[in-house]
This record gives C-alpha cells, structure tokens and sequence, in this order.
C-alpha cells in the first residue's frame, strides 16, 4: 500500500452542519464530510468567490444520487468551484481532463513496474470509488463517445471491475461522487468556439443531472475587487468590471456590432481580473512616465494571448473606458 492510499484509509466520514461550514451560520441541516483533509484534499483559498450555482452542487453532494454534469463558457470557473466547495468538507478530490485518445484503463488504473516488479497502480476513479471522494473528469466533451459510454455502469451505480489486478472489484463508497466538466452541454457546439469537442452518446448524457455555471455576477467581482484591490479607486474597479464583461460578451459573440459568427479567442475569467487589478497596483509608479497603468497592466493580464488584431480590439475598448473625457 502506497503513502497515499494509507492517508487515504484514515478517512473519517463526519456530519457537518450545512450552514456553518458555507456561510457561518449553523442552519440544522447536515451534509456529509470528513473529519480531516488528506493529501488529494483541495486546499482553501480564502479569497474565492463562490457562484449562485454553488446551492445546487451543495445539495447534490449532501445524498447519493445522479452523476452530476456541470457545463459553461470557459474562465467561468467550473472546476474551481467543484474544488472549492470539496474543499470546504475536506474532500478529497481525484481528477482528470478528457481528451481524445483517454482511454478507460487511465481512469481506472494499469499494471506498472515498480522496483523491479509488477504491481496495480489505482487510476483517480478506482480511488474515489474505493476509499470514498469526488471524481472530477474535466473536459468530457473531448472524450470519445464510445470511452465515454464505457462508464454507463459505474454511472448506474454498480462496482468497477478491475480484471488486470486479479479481477477485483470495487463497489462504490458510499462518499464516492461522479462530477464532469465541459464547455457544452453534451450536444456538440453551436457556437465554434470549442474546438475539438465531441457529441456525446445520448444514453449515457441522460445519466447525468446537469448544472450551467456562467460568469459572477458584476457586483460580486467589484465587492471582490474592494477587498483585494482596495488602493484602487472604486470607479476604476468597477470598469474593469464592465471591461472584463465587454470582452466576455465579444468571446461568446454577444458583443456590440458583432456579426454573427464572429467573436474572439480570449475571455476573462475571475482569476485574470484578479490578476489585472493586481498588476495595476503594482504598475501605479508608471503614471509618473505618461504611462496608463490599468492598460500597461492588461497586456501582461490578458493581451500578450491575443492574436494582433484581438489585442488591438482590446486596447481600443480599453482607451474608450479608460481615458478620461478631455
């Protein structure tokens, strides 16, 4: 047995009072955690800002029930949240991105040499199904439908078989909680932005309960600003928010005078406003050079990924919402 599944067999499974462990106020209602967090337990970041989306993973996790499908436009923090909110309850989270050439045994586990001999390395859905924990699969619609529907049966509830370690057999911990991620809803892309997504198999996306998480709401991020950004004038942070907003609706091709079809290949995501208020403070000794902090600090944010004519875009939005009226 590996460090890891040692930690991992001291799990203790307590019940946590729903409202204290979210908010701060104890609520009566109980939800299922562990006592301790253990190496594959995210950690807490204490500046995270939660979305509305946020109940109804809670009260998914609170009872056995549907895998839980969770789709959105891309920085719109889905991973992150299911992270987080494990976080909170100390559980341990097992995780992996789809793509196109994953195949089962990279979810369930191999045989792999280990000093010289054979032995059966657990994948991350054999460990959260054996020991009890979230299984995170991010990007499920770059999977292959056909891996994809090979995970029917463990979706419906039944054990994993694992023929290449002696044929053993893994029913589900009652902890053990299925979660994908993905930037479509399963039925192939509309948009054009994501490319190298898949339709998946209709039987198994009927498996799932689906949850859309889209961008925080502007007065969440400028209150989120105000705590971390608080040197900068509340007027500018509430630009930045409409900026970072501005070019979320040109990324999903939203954005005025767009022609349909027509969108850019960067987003905002909360982390990267974060990061740009950041950087902002921290470029204000610019100022005394005749350059704009704000916009010196955005390239370094989010411009410097942009193609050259998605970066002039970006600095011409940014010069209209930023340069004062003369």
């Amino acid at each position: 047995m590996t460090d890891s599944d040692s930690d991992l067999g001291r799990l203790q499974v307590i019940d946590l009072d729903a409202g204290e462990v979210f908010s701060g106020q104890a609520s009566g209602r109980l939800i299922k955690g562990f006592a301790a967090p253990c190496i594959h337990t995210p950690a807490i970041d204490p500046d995270y800002l939660f979305h509305d989306a946020m109940r109804e993973l809670v009260v998914w996790i609170m009872t056995p029930s549907d895998p839980l499908y969770v789709f959105g436009p891309t920085g719109a923090g889905k991973s992150s949240l299911i992270r987080q909110v494990a976080a909170k309850l100390n559980y341990p989270v097992f995780d992996i991105t789809g793509h196109g050439r994953l195949e089962f045994n990279d979810l369930a586990g191999h045989l792999t040499v280990e000093n010289g001999s054979m032995r059966f390395q657990y994948g991350p859905l054999a460990l959260a199904m054996k020991f009890g924990g979230l299984f995170l699969l991010n990007e499920l619609d770059l999977l292959d439908p056909a891996t994809a529907a090979g995970l029917n049966g463990v979706l419906d509830g039944a054990p994993l078989c694992l023929p290449e370690n002696g044929g053993e057999v893994i029913p589900p911990h009652p902890m053990f909680r299925f979660v994908a991620t993905a930037n479509t809803n399963g039925a192939s892309d509309e948009s054009g932005l994501y490319q190298g997504t898949l339709r998946q198999n209709l039987a198994f996306m009927d498996r799932f309960w689906l949850c859309e998480v889209g961008y925080p709401e502007p007065d969440a991020e400028a209150k989120l600003l105000e705590r971390l950004a608080p040197s900068l004038p509340e007027s500018l942070r509430q630009t930045m928010v409409e900026y970072a907003n501005q070019v979320r609706r040109l990324f999903i091709g939203e954005g005025d005078n767009q022609q349909p079809g027509e969108t850019i290949e960067v987003t905002f995501s909360t982390r990267t406003l974060i990061r740009w208020a950041s950087l902002t403070q921290r470029f204000q000794p610019l100022a005394r050079q005749g350059v704009q902090p704000v916009i010196h600090a955005l390239d370094r944010a989010l411009g410097f990924r942009a193609c050259r004519s998605t970066r002039a875009l970006l600095h011409e939005l940014g010069q209209r919402m930023f340069t004062p009226p003369a």
